[in-house]
């Protein structure tokens, strides 16, 4: 070929080349980045409105104040019972110690005159009033409202109604009866003792409850077979009724030892009649009232409801607007009288002494030395709080009692409560309807 051909197809080459080079795609390196949805936090400041807790001293408004009257309305007489009087004792020994507390009261308040009673003292100064029995004391719930600077409150027999200035209260008097049933249990040699009882209360059953198994631990430490009667009078005070059923106890059903759960002195001048023990309550009788001696009555057992008043009368004077509503205080318990004697809300008691001291000396000999120190040691457990007859003990249906609402009866044998448990104080106060196994319920 000629120099010019070969020239041509070098040339055309080269520009062929260069033109299919400019036509094929370009491959260029680069990062490839993906976006991949993540879940992340995202912070933002973002102005907004927050609530600051500081802790601020501030004066509060509470109005301490400079006196009170305590207004309590008996059910009852007072002269001659030991309920009432108990509790017209606990308002003079309030009113000794606080210099600026007066106590006035009413007596045989039905519940029909629980109102007008109350308003009346109301309208004289009274700004604390307590109904001493449930169901005269119950009707002041409807007025503690009408009076948000009053306080109200009621004996508990049951019922567990309560308001912010309306007060339930009661002791655990079932703590000294126990006491009272190992000392009654030692005493006994017909191996029969009898209860004359109000009617059937869960206020009165639970009572009955620790004295009975005070008697039955008494009964196996002692080895002896013993039967506890209870028959119902129908009502707290009915002397006469009274003197019949404790007389029947002892001429049918030869009761050496008897007791009483309702108020008037009846029961006691039988037994000094009969020349049989008799074993008090809610009062020392002897010291107190004069009633009998220590050669009838083996011991008693004292309430001090200023125990539980006081804790009342202090929290009005401090100007609490919400004040402790369920009270139920027991041997731990405790206040310091005008005269600086310190007292247990509840605590055995007789002719003026306490504690074994308070059983009779004519008695005293008579009880084998295991139950004496067994009743000095439960005492000072109780006091102390490390120990309660109602958690020691299993609590078996005897199949009798009380119905309530929705709370019929538990059958004979089934056991409501296991050994070593607590009850709660609610169940206690509210929900024990029924006698403890073994306990013989009269017609």
């Amino acid at each position: 070929m000629s120099k010019k051909i070969s020239l041509f197809l070098v040339t055309f080459l080269m520009v062929a080349s260069l033109l299919l080079s400019a036509c094929q795609p370009q491959v260029v390196e680069k990062e490839v980045v993906k976006t991949v949805e993540v879940q992340k936090e995202v912070v933002t400041t973002v102005e907004v409105e927050k609530e600051v807790v500081k802790t601020v001293e501030v004066e509060k408004e509470v109005q301490v104040k400079e006196g009170a009257t305590l207004a309590i309305l008996h059910f009852s007489v007072i002269e001659g019972t030991t309920w009432s009087g108990a509790q017209d004792r606990a308002g003079k020994r309030i009113a000794e110690k606080y210099p600026t507390v007066e106590y006035v009261y009413r007596e045989e308040v039905g519940p029909d005159l629980t109102v007008p009673y109350a308003e009346e003292l109301i309208a004289q100064g009274a700004n604390i009033v307590v109904g001493n029995a449930e169901f005269m004391g119950l009707p002041l719930a409807d007025i503690a409202d009408k009076y948000p600077d009053v306080y109200f409150g009621s004996i508990i027999a049951s019922d567990l109604t309560t308001n912010r200035n309306f007060i339930r209260l009661f002791p655990r008097q079932y703590q000294a009866l126990y006491l009272e049933g190992l000392i009654a249990g030692a005493l006994t040699q017909t191996g029969s003792i009898g209860i004359v009882s109000a009617f059937p209360n869960v206020q009165v059953i639970r009572r009955t409850a620790g004295f009975y198994l005070g008697v039955m631990d008494a009964a196996e430490l002692l080895n002896k077979d013993i039967k506890v009667y209870v028959k119902y009078v129908g009502d707290w005070y009915l002397p006469t009724e009274e003197r019949d059923l404790a007389n029947t106890l002892v001429t049918q059903y030869n009761a050496d030892v008897i007791t009483q759960q309702t108020d008037s002195g009846s029961p006691l001048d039988v037994a000094q009649e009969k020349g049989v023990w008799y074993v008090g309550k809610d009062m020392d009788i002897v010291g107190d009232y004069g009633w009998s001696s220590t050669d009838t009555v083996a011991v008693s057992f004292d309430t001090r409801w200023e125990v539980l008043y006081d804790k009342i009368v202090t929290e009005f004077l401090a100007g609490d607007q919400n004040p402790e509503t369920i009270m139920f205080y027991g041997m731990n318990s405790k206040m310091t009288l005008a005269d600086g004697t310190e007292e247990f809300t509840v605590d055995l008691m007789n002719d003026g002494k306490t504690g074994v001291d308070a059983i009779s000396p004519k008695a005293l000999p008579l009880i084998p030395e295991e139950i004496v120190n067994l009743v000095e040691q439960r005492r000072s457990q109780m006091i102390d709080g490390v120990w309660d007859p109602f958690f020691e003990h299993a609590f078996v249906s005897n199949g009798t009692g009380l119905e309530l609402p929705d709370l019929p009866i538990p059958a004979a044998g089934t056991e409501v409560k296991p050994a070593n448990e607590n009850p709660t104080d609610a169940w206690l106060l509210s929900m024990f309807n029924f006698d403890l196994q073994g306990m013989i319920i009269l017609e």
